[in-house]
């Protein structure tokens, strides 16, 4: 018959050996666990992917797509101005426009199916660390009981001290193992919500994106209406059109004059030191073509001078999104068309920025800006068009001294009986954008 005292350290060792088969099952689990695929509730991980190939494939064709349209655009724009290349360029852009809403279309897709398979591991991952956390804080518990109360009484009892320094190495060993891979968990669980995170920034911006396609569905119903307009004036023929755009161009010269005679008796005394360095703006397009530069200039080189171009032209098709070129605020928004169609700015945006420049952005297709309102540089204010006097659609974007530049309604000589309101300056409050933008 053995010993009382060995009997006691084999019911000790059992009872030590029952807790660490636990741990050692635990960590088995946990491992096993993480080498598992986690399944959604609909659709396994590898469907998705899928789903999110396909889109990828269906993105990049239609990407291509728009490419051929724009080099098209670009095309005509070289090309004469006939009635033939006018109706085809409202043609192209209606389908470049089509094809870009279904774009973002499939984007917003594909970007569902990756926050759904993210959802999906997430959700998994943190059952699967609630459930180790519970076990482990149950088996702690027991641990510590057996540290506070069995290892005492064998040691007051005179038990073998290697035995149980042993039997609490193992214990260590099992409860370090178990952290770790708490923490590894942890780990997972944070990169995959950072990921989350920025996949559902990526959906919100989608989204944005699609509200501003929406925008451009009424573009597109603009230009049909500009198609027909065009069509009834002219009456398909050629030689009415030429005749129009004839009509146009003596309306806009003769507008043009009558502003800057006006603009030129202003009376305003710059100094050059409350103008900002230069390189403070930022292009207001994200692809950019210059194709007017900023006209006459004098000793300064950024004074604009009576008889020439008084901003910088912008190649942009219909539809473009104009941003903001610093931090500021709308000033005034409005459309020349409606009182002297043709002959100037068409839909225009004038913003005050914070760095003491103002700017006014002409013939835009679609105004999303409100005056008063506060925006951010590269913020979205509006779309690029045709309005106004243009030989094709393009961004104008002329830059003023900000306390010089005012919203006036004149009555106008050439166009009787109408009254013009737009931004106003003197000649020498008139700043080349070139200056202020990026290096070009």
């Amino acid at each position: 018959m053995k010993p009382l005292k060995d009997y006691k350290t084999q019911l000790y060792k059992k009872y030590l050996y029952s807790h660490f088969n636990i741990f050692y099952i635990l960590i088995i689990f946990i491992i096993f666990f993480m080498s598992l695929p986690f399944f959604s509730s609909g659709q396994s991980k590898e469907e998705l992917e899928n789903q999110i190939n396909t889109k990828s494939v269906d993105i990049l064709k239609l990407e291509e797509d728009i490419k051929k349209y724009q080099n098209e655009l670009n095309t005509i724009g070289k090309q004469k101005n006939t009635l033939a290349s006018s109706l085809r360029e409202i043609e192209i852009n209606r389908k470049k426009l089509t094809l870009n809403i279904t774009l973002t279309e499939n984007k917003i897709d594909q970007t569902n199916l990756k926050i759904q398979s993210l959802s999906n591991e997430i959700g998994s991952k943190e059952d699967s660390i609630s459930l180790d956390m519970r076990a482990i804080k149950s088996n702690f518990k027991l641990i510590n009981e057996a540290e506070n109360k069995n290892l005492v009484q064998l040691i007051l009892n005179g038990e073998n001290i290697t035995d149980i320094w042993n039997d609490l190495d193992q214990m260590f060993f099992v409860r370090e193992k178990i952290r770790e891979k708490v923490v590894e968990l942890r780990q997972i669980k944070g990169e995959l919500e950072s990921v989350q995170t920025a996949t559902e920034k990526a959906k919100e911006e989608l989204v944005y994106l699609k509200n501003g396609l929406a925008d451009e569905r009424k573009i597109v119903e603009q230009n049909k209406k500009e198609k027909e307009t065009l069509l009834s004036k002219t009456k398909n023929s050629e030689a009415n059109y030429q005749k129009l755009l004839k009509d146009k161009k003596a309306l806009r010269d003769a507008l043009e004059k009558e502003l800057r005679d006006y603009e030129s008796q202003l009376k305003f005394i710059l100094d050059p030191n409350s103008l900002p360095g230069a390189n403070v703006l930022s292009w207001p397009l994200d692809n950019v073509f210059v194709t007017q530069q900023f006209g006459k200039t004098s000793a300064s080189k950024r004074l604009y001078a009576s008889g020439s171009h008084s901003g910088t032209d912008f190649r942009a098709s219909v539809g473009t999104p104009v941003k903001a070129m610093a931090e500021g605020v709308v000033k005034a928004v409005g459309d020349t068309d409606t009182t002297c169609a043709g002959a100037s700015f068409g839909k225009w945006i004038l913003i005050d920025y914070n760095n003491g420049l103002s700017s006014a952005y002409g013939h835009m297709s679609l105004i999303k800006a409100v005056p008063g309102q506060k925006v951010s540089r590269g913020e979205i204010v509006g779309y690029s068009g045709n309005t106004g006097h243009t030989t094709g659609p393009h961004l104008h974007v002329t830059v003023y001294v900000k306390n010089a530049v005012k919203v006036e309604s004149k009555d106008s000589r050439a166009c009787p009986g109408k009254t013009l309101t737009q931004p106003f300056a003197p000649v020498n409050a008139y700043l080349d954008p070139m200056y202020y933008l990026p290096k070009y």
